[in-house]
């Protein structure tokens, strides 16, 4: 599990159908053989290890999923590792699993702010309020605005210079993974024996 705090910015060395090799640093710092460290907000598992960096495979399915397609040498990605159980809870309850991929729509800087919108399909914009959270290249992020498809972030600063936010384009594909919150929630009211007598429309008139 992680929590969207990005811990360094890593640089892609290389990428093939089936492997990543990036250039890290802090990460390393206590990492073995067989650690999940989150890539872009992909949960990948450490398979080789050396000074500068380190090696993860990456599965048909996960190129499929997320946008680690569009890496490619030299690209800069977030980087963090798995939460320690003694450790703060800075961001929310990220896994790690991609739900889809987001496109850039607009960026504007408003005085030392960003303004971001991204565009996401409705399967995943049904996950996503207004004031709640969202991971989006693993960076733990609150929305700010959410209408039909499309969700803006308000971004600080320091987010966006010490991320890969900086480089975003607008066109450019992110990985985004909602809050499990809402998927639980959802599950439960779907269940055929649910007597508890919590609605949807109950949730919305207590503001949920």
């Amino acid at each position: 599990m992680f929590t969207g705090i990005v811990e360094e910015l890593g640089k892609v060395q290389t990428i093939t159908e089936n492997k990543i090799n990036i250039e890290a640093k802090t990460v390393l710092d206590d990492a073995k053989l067989g650690d999940s460290i989150a890539v872009n907000g992909v949960c990948l598992t450490v398979t080789n290890l050396s000074s500068k960096g380190f090696e993860a495979d990456i599965s048909p399915e996960t190129k499929r999923v997320t946008a680690l397609k569009y890496l490619k040498s030299g690209s800069l990605v977030n980087l963090e590792r798995a939460m320690p159980a003694n450790g703060r809870f800075g961001g929310h309850m990220v896994l790690g699993h991609v739900d889809g991929l987001g496109k850039g729509k607009y960026i504007k800087k408003e005085g030392e702010f960003y303004s971001l919108t991204i565009e996401v399909p409705s399967e995943i914009s049904k996950y996503v309020v207004k004031k709640g959270s969202i991971a989006i290249n693993g960076i733990s992020l609150t929305v700010a605005d959410a209408a039909s498809n499309m969700i803006t972030i308000a971004v600080i600063p320091h987010t966006y210079e010490n991320t890969n936010l900086k480089t975003l384009q607008i066109g450019d594909f992110v990985n985004i993974e909602t809050d499990i919150t809402a998927k639980y929630i959802e599950k439960f009211l779907s269940t055929s024996d649910n007597k508890s007598g919590i609605s949807m429309d109950f949730l919305l008139e207590n503001g949920f």
